[in-house]
């Protein structure tokens, strides 16, 4: 989708923090973290969200979160996972997207 800032991301017409990517997804540093491990998973062909994926792409992508969180060490101290969904789940970017979050204590409500 020529509007869409992740897929303009994937293409490479915006640069990106990579931590990670390969044929089906992309994993790069969020640009305003609310942890200090903060990346975003997405997969390189456009889904508006979880609710039009297919279930493949989906656990994938929760691989390659498994992958990252042990990397960088998130494995051991816990990390959240969090996939905004449309207008009230605060979805901010219409290209399905997980974050990762971690590095520090998750407090709820965040603060």
């Amino acid at each position: 989708m020529e509007n869409c800032l992740f897929c303009r991301i994937v293409s490479g017409e915006i640069p990106s923090n990579k931590v990670y990517e390969d044929d089906k997804v992309l994993a790069f540093r969020d640009i305003s973290p609310q942890a200090p491990e903060h990346i975003l998973v997405i997969p390189k062909q456009h889904f508006d969200s979880i609710l039009d994926a297919d279930p493949q792409t989906v656990g994938y992508m929760q691989s390659i979160v498994v992958k990252l969180a042990r990397e960088l060490g998130l494995d051991e101290s816990g990390f959240r996972l969090v996939v905004n969904t449309g207008f009230d789940g605060m979805q901010s970017v219409m290209h399905l997207h997980m974050h990762v979050l971690g590095g520090r204590l998750m407090l709820w409500p965040p603060g």
